[in-house]
Formats: structure tokens, C-alpha cells, sequence
């Protein structure tokens, strides 16, 4: 299927476009709701803005903070958003997703101290607050590459990822998920050390905890039935919980829908690709009521397989099966019905980057409406940080924000430093 290029000039040619096709796109005129303070648990939030977990490939050899590293962190903090949601920190390295993704350790500990304190200090000057810093701890499970090369560790035999795929899969043993469970204990005392406010037990887009939320064919204590198919993650869980103390907090960026066919989708109903929540919204529940976790930080698809779930786009060689407004419509209702569910915990959403300068329209009409408590930008945060401050100022202009590419995640895919290959050349060889 084949779709026409983002051409919406107003706000009601997007209005119009998602009505004809029944997508709930609530969009507010302006975007004043963006820019209320929030309470999460003993910590305040100055606005409603976060910047997702954006890997980008330029970490040092022995996982320390390289100097793209430094250069992104410093204009994410300079742009002033609530949250910041670092990027995706490997638990052990044998699960990095590239030879250059960050890994936390001892050693590089203070590495990571200084640019969580610069960060802070950097946004203190130019904003008059620091922003609420969240480390994400991940195994990267089949998409591990610690060296460059594909070295997957798998939960279970999935066909819809590998076909295709000339590469070893070896189905992980319960032994060896124990290990990995275990080493977000070492993450997580170690992430509080160097300052964050709290951890992300990274849970989702099929990496390893997300993975097994769907191994309903795996045999034993981590497949079958929902309490084995949750067990990594809260067991990750309760191994971080242990190692840390007084208000450092723990959440997750959780995938609740995976967009493929039972058996091997979570958040997907039986007989359909459509998104049954249920599940989701269940272990949600119980994270909150177990750990305390002050947010949830909701995604969807593969960006791997299914891209347009969580990043809908119109440019590329991968051709959507929808409208990338239909994708939007999905992740917005998605997150209207857990925020409806679980009042109680601010919802964070994600997929609002793919419209452009009106991308913060939809956040505040999701904000205003109640339908989550916060928006987060990733390709959005890589193309145009400033776009927080210009938010402020009026509004985006059309010529610096993200364009919805996808050239940001063909980098990262590719284990080459990653940026935005239209805005911010600086940052990616050639």
C-alpha cells in the first residue's frame, strides 16, 4: 500500500484526514496544557514534556558516555523538557544491541555521574529547573550485537522475526534468564550512584523482558501462562528493587501491544491483529501496586519487523500496510484506554513526532483531554530539540522538525552513530 507525503498545512486538513479515517487524533488548538507542572510520587515534573530513550550508537568500547553522547545530552538539556528518558543502558555485554551502546559499570561509573550532573546543571542555567532523568537498563535479547554482529539471545522460536534471517537461534535456558534478571540488581545500584532519579527495566519493542511477555510457547517457569510470561520482568524488578534506597524509583517502558498474530504478540487479541489490553493493563496494575512505580511509559510494535506501529512514517523503502494516521489513531487510543483504566498513574505516551508541527497540538489534546500525562518525543528530540521552547513561543516551523524518515533508526539498526540525517548532520559518519 501506498501513501500520500504529509502535505497538512493547517490544523484541520489532520482533523479532517483522521475523521475520514475514524482515527482518534484529539487535537487541542494550542498547547498551554504542555506546560503544567506534575507530581510523580515525591518528585515535580516543570512540564509535560519528555524526550523518549533515543539510542545513539556512540558510546565508548567499554560502554562509557562517547563525545556525540555528551553533545546530545547537552541539547536535550538546553531544550528544557520535564523528562528526560535516557537511552538504553545494557545490563550485561553480552546483551549490548551494538559494539558502542552505553553499559553501566564500575569502572565508567563516574563517566555517567558527570553527565547526569551536567544535564542537570546545564538545564538549571538556561531553564531554571532540572528535568526528571530516567536511565533505561536493558538486555537486548535477540536483537543483542555486542560486537557488531548478530548474537541474539532468544526467549523462544518466533517465525515472524526470523524468517528470512541466516543466523544462529538458540533458545535461551531457564538458568541463563535468571542470570539476566539478577544483573538488574548490579544496574540498578549502580544507576543511583551516578545520580538518576530512577530506572527503566526496559520491557518492550521485543527486546528480551518484552519478549517473554509473549512466550506462549515456551516450555516451563517462563512461558505458558500469564504468571510465567511475566515472571522475567518482575523478578527484574524485584533484583533492582533490592540494591536501591530512599526515593530512587523504578518503571518501565513497556510495549502493550506487539502487532503479531497469537501466539506470538502480546496485547493482541486471539483471532485478529487488533490490540487487546487487558493483559496489559493487568500487569500494569500489578507493577504499580508491587513496586511503587510512580509512571508508565507505554509503546507499541517492532522497529524491527512492523515500524509503523510505534513510529508511523510515510518516507523509506518499507511500505506500511496503513495510514500513518491510522497508526497514530491506534497508539492514542491504546493509551487513552490504560490512562482510563489506571487514573491514578500518568500515563506516558509515545508516536506523536510523525505530525510534524502539529505534533504538540496532539499531545496537549491527549493532556488536555485525560487521556495520558505526558507526551514523549524521540525523533523529534534528535531532529529539532528546541522545539520545547518554540512550543512556548507559538509554535514549530515546518523546516526544523522531524520529517518521519525513519533515517534515525536505520542508523541505530546499522551501528552507526545516530541522529537526524535530515536536521542534524553533525551527528552520523558518512
Amino acid at each position: 500500500m501506498s501513501h500520500e507525503v504529509f502535505h497538512y498545512k493547517q490544523l484541520e486538513d489532520v482533523r479532517q484526514k483522521a475523521d475520514q479515517l475514524h482515527a482518534f487524533v484529539p487535537l487541542a488548538d494550542g498547547t498551554d496544557a504542555l506546560f503544567t507542572p506534575l507530581t510523580l510520587g515525591s518528585h515535580r515534573v516543570e512540564n509535560r514534556i519528555a524526550f523518549q530513550p533515543m539510542e545513539g550508537t556512540d558510546g565508548t568500547e567499554d560502554g562509557a558516555p562517547g563525545p556525540l553522547t555528551l553533545r546530545r545530552y547537552q541539547r536535550f538539556a538546553q531544550a528544557g523538557p520535564g523528562v528526560i528518558w535516557f537511552e538504553a543502558v545494557a545490563t550485561v555485554p553480552e546483551a549490548r544491541a551494538s559494539a558502542h551502546q552505553l553499559y553501566l559499570t564500575e569502572k565508567n561509573l563516574d563517566d555517567f555521574a558527570r553527565l547526569v550532573d551536567e544535564i542537570r546543571e546545564t538545564s538549571l542555567r538556561r531553564n531554571g529547573y532540572a528535568p526528571l532523568l530516567i536511565m533505561q537498563a536493558t538486555n537486548s535479547g535477540r536483537y543483542s550485537k555486542p560486537t557488531g554482529t548478530p548474537q541474539p539471545l532468544v526467549a523462544y522460536r518466533c517465525p515472524v522475526l526470523e524468517e528470512g534471517l541466516d543466523q544462529p537461534f538458540r533458545v535461551l535456558e531457564d538458568s541463563e534468564l535468571q542470570r539476566y534478571e539478577a544483573a538488574f540488581e548490579q544496574t540498578a545500584r549502580l544507576c543511583q550512584k551516578a545520580g538518576f532519579d530512577g530506572m527503566d527495566v526496559k520491557c518492550c519493542h521485543r527486546y528480551l523482558a518484552s519478549e517473554l511477555l509473549s512466550a506462549y510457547t515456551r516450555p516451563g517457569p517462563y512461558g505458558g501462562s500469564y504468571e510465567n510470561r511475566t515472571r522475567f520482568l518482575k523478578n527484574a524488578y524485584r533484583a533492582a528493587q533490592a540494591a536501591v534506597t530512599g526515593e530512587f524509583f523504578l518503571t518501565s517502558r513497556l510495549n502493550v501491544y506487539d502487532g503479531f498474530a497469537y501466539p506470538y504478540g502480546f496485547g493482541v487479541a486471539p483471532d485478529s491483529l487488533e490490540p487487546e489490553l487487558s493483559e496489559p493493563i493487568r500487569l500494569i496494575r500489578e507493577l504499580r501496586d508491587e513496586f511503587g512505580i510512580p509512571l508508565i511509559n507505554v509503546t507499541m510494535g517492532n522497529p524491527y519487523k512492523n515500524p509503523h506501529v510505534n513510529r508511523p512514517y510515510d518516507h523509506g523503502n518499507y511500505v506500511p500496510p496503513e495510514h500513518p494516521l491510522t497508526g497514530v489513531g491506534r497508539m492514542m487510543a491504546g493509551l487513552a484506554e490504560i490512562q482510563s483504566q489506571l487514573p491514578d498513574l500518568p500515563v506516558l505516551g509515545s508516536a506523536f513526532s510523525y505530525l510534524r508541527q502539529f505534533s504538540p497540538n496532539l499531545a496537549a489534546g491527549m493532556v488536555e483531554g485525560g487521556h495520558c500525562a505526558l507526551a514523549g518525543f524521540g525523533r523529534m528530540a534528535f531532529a529539532d530539540p528546541e522545539f520545547v521552547h518554540q512550543c512556548r513561543q507559538g509554535g514549530l516551523d515546518p523546516a526544523q522538525t522531524c520529517v518521519a524518515c525513519g533515517g534515525c533508526a536505520a542508523l541505530l539498526r546499522a551501528g552507526r552513530s545516530a541522529g537526524c540525517i535530515v536536521r542534524d548532520r553533525e551527528v552520523y559518519r558518512l
